[in-house]
């Protein structure tokens, strides 16, 4: 394969939901310059859709698919794939994409992968002719141009260590830590680094120290290469015997880690899998004397390989082989929101205001009231309506009052709109909010709104000065009925048991009643005039409920007025009747009734007029 991985128009599939990996990459496209973004998209096998990220300083949308077929289908240019897939399905993608013809690099993160799995996929890439980076790797970089996954560290890192813009030292070492390490040692004592690559720890890695040297071997750009070799196995031999046969010629600096062995006990394994030297000849001291005899470069100790590596760039600078890669400015990258706000540096408006409840804390409060109190001292809900409408903790007698309104208000049968209409729906097979909806979405001045209307006309004409009568004529004379005077059915010698039980409760509890009095001395009037004309059931609750505001002590003039002027009545009404929709509708169900249609004898086609 060509010893070039990497361009600056590289595209990778990302096979897993990382979404912090893939910021990362799109960050590191920002360090660089990138025009094209170098995630082209995401294998998600549990969804498909799209993926919201940063790229630069705006906002994009990256593909998301279920398959790596589909994903290389939609992107035939992405020939890298980045897998994230656990060690039990990590060979099994691996080799699906690597199956796939555009695919020529695979970079497998996943540890803990077998051996023989690993065996294999290394032998299927050789001979597709592609790469395998990993497995136990953090993947790698070229600088200016690409990044995989996580390595390179943080933003501030890349930028400290140069990778924003191509440098002429290639580097390849097992350890992804070390990379790290590695790559900030060489921005420190060369012009930087032109891709560094992290094999990882196993014993039988895709690809090897010796496959990433030869490739930098053939590449005009790199001028040095730096290696990270460690204790365990022999890999470093066939180094050795590249060297030898003059296979490499450009510099190489290399240390083998973990000389500190010959201190421990024999068999100790250093974090890696493959970190274990079984004999003499695959300790680190062995593989570093080997290669400082083949002619590689090798520091006395690590201590001394950022000095070695200075020395061996400053003499490609004299002889002219490096001609030093000028200083990029990196643009700032703009700190994410959630991070800003975690540090405290910045502070952003609210959009939305909560004055009745939180539910942020340990437990959710109503008003300050926590929810187990409100179950476990018997609140109900006439005081839960307390504290969400009015933020207070009203007296018994005013929480009895609302809930008995909302018993009084939960139907009144199937023949009125609200609940026609939720029955209509329910015969049409809709779900229960759209039934809902449909019957709801009927109240208004025909229907419920005498509620709201009764509290502010009577509320008006009392605290006017006006007596029963001056309101009658006022009313008259304006051509309004007055809101909550009169019923279809029921009269003064067929009284509604709801207006009389409701009056019966609030002569017996309420302090004062004065509005309810002046309602009825209306009505002595009306209904002299026919007796349908009583004080009806909403005329009662609206009037009663402002009786409440006023004798409960807990609210001001202007508060009561403003839950007039609020709507809250209409709101009491919906509350309650929503129970009867809902019941009707269940009804329905229940029996399973078919579509409605309006019977033609109930219709007046008139289609002359």
């Amino acid at each position: 394969m060509k010893p070039e991985l990497f361009t600056k128009e590289t595209t990778a599939i990302i096979y897993g939901y990382q979404q912090k990996a893939i910021q990362r990459m799109l960050d590191f496209d920002y360090a660089c310059g990138r025009t094209v973004p170098s995630v082209a998209c995401i294998v998600n096998p549990s969804r498909d859709g799209v993926h919201k990220v940063f790229f630069g300083k705006g906002e994009i949308l990256i593909p998301m698919y279920k398959t790596i077929r589909a994903a290389c289908a939609h992107h035939p240019k992405a020939d890298v794939m980045v897998n994230f897939a656990s060690f039990r399905s990590a060979f099994d993608t691996s080799m699906e994409a690597l199956h796939e013809p555009q695919i020529k690099t695979v970079c497998v993160i996943a540890e803990g992968v077998p051996e023989r799995r690993e065996r294999i996929l290394a032998a299927e890439a050789k001979k597709l002719d592609k790469m395998v980076i990993g497995p136990a790797t953090v993947g790698g970089v070229k600088a200016g141009c690409f990044k995989i996954a996580n390595t390179a560290g943080t933003y501030d890192n890349i930028i400290a260590s140069k990778l924003n813009r191509p440098g002429s030292v290639g580097f390849v070492s097992k350890s992804g830590g070390l990379s790290n390490e590695c790559y900030n040692i060489i921005a420190r004592n060369t012009d930087g680094l032109y891709e560094g690559i992290a094999i990882g720890g196993d014993a039988y890695p895709g690809s090897t120290l010796l496959d990433h040297i030869l490739r930098y071997q053939a590449i005009p750009e790199v001028k040095m290469i730096v290696a990270l070799g460690e204790i365990g196995g022999s890999e470093e031999y066939r180094i050795v015997e590249a060297l030898k046969n003059k296979e490499i010629t450009k510099p190489l600096v290399i240390w083998v880690t973990g000389t500190c062995s010959k201190m421990f006990p024999s068999g100790v394994q250093f974090g890696h899998a493959g970190a274990k030297a079984g004999a003499a000849n695959e300790t680190a001291d062995a593989k570093n004397a080997a290669l400082k005899e083949a002619g590689a470069l090798v520091p006395n100790s690590f201590d001394d390989y950022g000095i070695l590596i200075n020395e061996t760039y400053k003499k490609l600078v004299a002889d002219g082989t490096i001609v030093p890669a000028p200083e990029v400015k990196a643009p700032v990258l703009p700190m994410d929101y959630e991070q800003a706000v975690k540090e405290g540096k910045i502070r952003k408006a609210t959009t939305f205001i909560a004055t009745i409840s939180n539910e942020k804390g340990d437990e959710l409060e109503y008003n300050h009231v926590k929810i187990s109190d409100v179950l476990n001292c018997g609140l109900g809900i006439g005081n839960v309506i307390g504290l969400l409408w009015f933020k207070k903790q009203l007296p018994a007698y005013c929480c009895r009052f609302l809930e008995n309104a909302l018993m009084l208000t939960a139907d009144h049968g199937p023949a009125v709109s609200g609940a026609h209409n939720a029955i209509v729906a329910a015969r049409a097979g809709k779900d229960i909010i759209s039934c809902l909806a449909s019957g709801i979405l009927t109240i208004g001045p025909r229907f419920g709104g005498a509620i709201d209307g009764a509290a502010q006309n009577f509320k008006r004409a009392y605290e006017a000065g006006l007596t029963p009568d001056q309101f009658i004529k006022d009313m008259k004379a304006k051509g309004i009925n007055i809101p909550g005077i009169g019923h279809k059915v029921k009269s003064v010698n067929n009284p509604d048991m709801r207006v009389t039980n409701l009056k019966a409760f609030v002569m017996k509890n309420f302090k004062e009643h004065k509005l309810l009095d002046y309602a009825l001395e209306v009505e002595k009037i009306t209904t002299q005039k026919k007796g349908t004309l009583i004080l009806n059931v909403d005329g009662c609750i609206g009037i009663c409920f402002v009786d409440m505001l006023m004798s409960s002590g807990c609210f001001t003039k202007e508060e009561i007025d403003s839950i007039i002027d609020m709507g809250c009545l209409n709101a009491l009404f919906v509350i309650g009747r929503s129970i009867g929709i809902f019941g009707h509708v269940f009804d329905q169900k229940r029996l399973k009734q078919p579509l409605y249609r309006t019977p033609y004898d109930e219709i007046a086609y008139m289609t002359d007029l």
